[in-house]
């Protein structure tokens, strides 16, 4: 019987062929982004976000190597600073140096970030610039500026003001330095006190360099401060001391000042009387804005926050003489403006923000209003958000809050270092104990433990 199994394949003069030996894996994906590439992608995302060009620093060390870290130990350079991000208000009576953590809200990209830092121990939140924390410790007064989100700091020496309360109170901004480019200055001016000091960073004092200017609202801007006096009409370059250029039109200080600083801009007298108007700087897109809020004596039936007019100016800077342009419109832009400090965003960016409106705070039982330029309205947005009558509590707080009560929280500073929400806790009522004891306590942490000589 033939048999039926095949015959086996010949086994000599012939070698077996190994299994084909697979290519080396190549590196796909954006990880294999060439040099040449990623370096311009790096320079576009510092102009941008120097919190993005961190977060592109940690995808890969290819990456990595293209991209410089971004530490500044002087804190000198602005394009290194989170300039777009602002700290929100938790609103939960805890204090951000407490918690020993900030969520920061980026006003152009409207990411939010919850950051950790142990560096706020034993110090108050005093200021804000450019995204900077300037703080105050709580018990040696001395000035530390904080990038938060590198961790970079620089120190100053202590504060001595003539009395507690003039700790608590204190404001402080980021300038350029004057005498070095490799450093910054801190100004610092108190409440009740015509009286504003500065420091460079690593000198050991703080100088006075106004012993009679009393501050109504201020501005950093482009490195100087500037500021609105109380009961004028005048824009004042606060820091650095600069005297009148060759040639320019005197704009008169008034002598009782005595210091070489001179008036950079004059509000028009038809803005209204300086006892009847509230003067707010703000930065607006790169430029300064002024904007003057007057009120009008009409009848008794109107609201009083209807009884208020606005003027919107753009503040041109020129050699000789600074020129004040009326505006009718903000376009797409939302100003926020408070004593405080004052913040302009932009309604593209932030849908939920009205555009070519301003945000602010008055004297009422409802403490915030809206006013439209375009349509000449008003709009009083949290009237169903009060947590009290103005005598006893008549509802828990209404949340989640809206991104507008968090914008005018980090306007108002008293409430956002208390870690309250402006609109729910802009007077607190006596019968609240707890949270009055709360806040006193903590008020009693900040001293001063030395007098200078």
């Amino acid at each position: 019987m033939e048999s039926k199994v095949p015959p086996l394949a010949p086994t000599g003069g012939r070698k077996r062929k190994g299994r084909p030996i697979p290519p080396v894996a190549q590196v796909t994906g954006w990880a294999s982004l060439p040099d040449d590439i990623a370096r311009p992608v790096t320079e576009l995302l510092l102009k941008c976000d120097v919190v993005d060009y961190t977060a592109f620093r940690a995808v890969c060390s290819g990456w990595r190597a293209c991209a410089p870290i971004p530490r500044d130990p002087t804190l000198t350079s602005r394009s290194l600073r989170p300039v777009d991000w602002i700290p929100l208000c938790d609103g939960d009576a805890v204090r951000p140096d407490d918690a020993c953590q900030i969520t920061f809200f980026n006003c152009k990209t409207a990411r939010s970030l919850r950051v950790h830092l142990p560096q706020l121990q034993r110090h108050r939140i005093v200021g804000f610039t450019d995204g900077l924390l300037i703080l105050l410790h709580k018990r040696r007064t001395t000035v530390r500026v904080l990038h938060p989100f590198t961790g970079v700091s620089v120190d100053f020496p202590p504060l001595f003001p003539d009395n507690p309360d003039g700790v608590l109170r204190v404001n402080a901004a980021v300038c350029a330095s004057v005498s070095s480019t490799t450093s910054i200055a801190v100004v610092a001016w108190f409440p009740w006190r015509p009286v504003v000091v500065s420091a460079d960073a690593g000198h050991q004092s703080w100088e006075v360099i106004h012993n009679s200017m009393d501050l109504l609202n201020t501005l950093p801007f482009q490195g100087r401060l500037y500021g609105f006096l109380k009961l004028s009409t005048q824009i004042v370059q606060v820091y650095p001391l600069q005297p009148q250029p060759p040639g320019a039109v005197a704009a008169q200080v008034p002598r009782k000042f005595g210091h070489p600083n001179f008036v950079v801009a004059q509000v028009p007298l038809k803005c209204g009387k300086p006892h009847l108007c509230n003067y707010y700087l703000v930065e607006s897109d790169g430029h300064m804005l002024l904007v003057v809020k007057s009120s009008n004596a009409v009848g008794s039936d109107v609201e009083e926050w209807q009884r208020y007019t606005f003027a919107i100016f753009k503040v041109d800077a020129g050699l000789r003489r600074w020129k004040l342009s009326q505006m009718s419109s903000l376009g797409d832009r939302a100003l926020f403006i408070c004593m405080d400090r004052c913040l302009s965003v932009s309604a593209k960016d932030l849908p939920s923000i009205s555009s070519d409106s301003l945000y602010l705070t008055v004297p009422l039982p409802d403490p915030v209003v809206v006013y439209n330029l375009s349509r000449g309205s008003f709009e009083r947005p949290t009237t169903l958000c009060q947590v009290h009558n103005g005598k006893e509590r008549i509802r828990p707080s209404v949340q989640p809050f809206a991104l507008a009560d968090h914008l005018l929280t980090y306007c108002n500073h008293r409430e956002w270092t208390n870690g309250l929400m402006f609109h729910e806790y802009y007077f607190i009522p006596e019968s609240f104990e707890e949270l009055w004891k709360k806040i006193r306590t903590r008020d009693s942490e900040v001293g001063i433990s030395r007098v200078k000589d």
